[in-house]
């Protein structure tokens, strides 16, 4: 793949989509800058009406909205939207998938199972960091790990239950164990089981993506640990578990938006 030269991007509207397998999120960009987001739980938009009720609003107070990109994880709701926005809107709307142009080389052994929220977070990654290697971090439902090097390819990754999933699943799959509600834990030890579960959950997950993340800085920066390689982190519970990581990440919720509105950017002029 021929290098990428850096984009300006334009300052036409546009409504940014991204559908989670527990939240989606609605936002709207003026280039670089997100003027507004509005959330709701992705069961939620399995119908039509629930779509109108979020996106008919942001038409409306936006006239001159007329495009959208849209990455989506969970597949049936992700048509219905997309169905929605192309019966609605006058302009482009645009998908993300591994079939488009990428500003990073994809290595993996099946692209189209590469998911489109790893192919934005990796996308905005190659763009903020363009000559450095850096580890794309969602924590969210799932947690991913993914790497790319120095030259823009991708070179791996990770992927591992969420915080609220281990929660869920000791819960379903024993007879007694409470469901616990995730929070920083006060202390490394608990005394009570909802305790004993939560400081369990979070604290593996810390050390667990800590010891990861030192073992991929090694590769790049050497044992001697002199230097760190960049971390992006976003996803629902990134808030909790980064601040609490010894390799700093840089933090950045709207991550998987702003990487969906840098892939539209790059891929209209092929679309339109």
């Amino acid at each position: 793949m021929l290098p990428i030269s850096e984009q300006v991007l334009q300052d036409a509207l546009l409504l940014v989509v991204d559908i989670g397998n527990t939240t989606a999120s609605f936002a709207v960009f003026k280039g670089d800058e997100c003027l507004e987001v509005q959330k709701v739980p992705s069961m939620l938009l399995s119908g039509c009406e629930a779509i109108d009720a979020q996106v008919v609003p942001l038409f409306e107070k936006y006239p001159t909205l007329h495009d959208a990109a849209l990455c989506s994880v969970v597949p049936s709701v992700g048509s219905v939207v997309s169905s929605f926005l192309r019966h609605h809107l006058t302009g482009l709307v645009l998908e993300v998938s591994s079939t488009m142009y990428l500003p990073f080389q994809l290595q993996y052994e099946s692209p189209d199972s590469f998911g489109a929220d790893r192919i934005a977070l990796c996308s905005l990654s190659s763009r903020l960091y363009p000559e450095e290697p850096v580890v794309a971090l969602d924590i969210g439902t799932a947690i991913t790990i993914d790497v790319l090097g120095s030259d823009r390819q991708y070179l791996g990754g990770l992927i591992m239950p969420g915080l609220d999933l281990m929660a869920k699943a000791l819960h379903e799959h024993t007879a007694l164990l409470p469901l616990v509600i995730i929070d920083r834990p006060d202390n490394l030890i608990g005394c009570s089981t909802a305790e004993c579960i939560r400081n369990g959950i979070i604290l593996s997950c810390v050390s667990g993506i800590e010891g990861l993340l030192v073992k991929i800085n090694a590769l790049f920066c050497g044992e001697d640990q002199q230097q760190s390689i960049r971390v992006l982190a976003t996803g629902g519970n990134a808030p909790l578990i980064a601040g609490m990581l010894a390799l700093s990440p840089v933090l950045d919720e709207l991550a998987v938006l702003r990487g969906t509105r840098y892939l539209f950017t790059l891929n209209e002029h092929s679309f339109r």
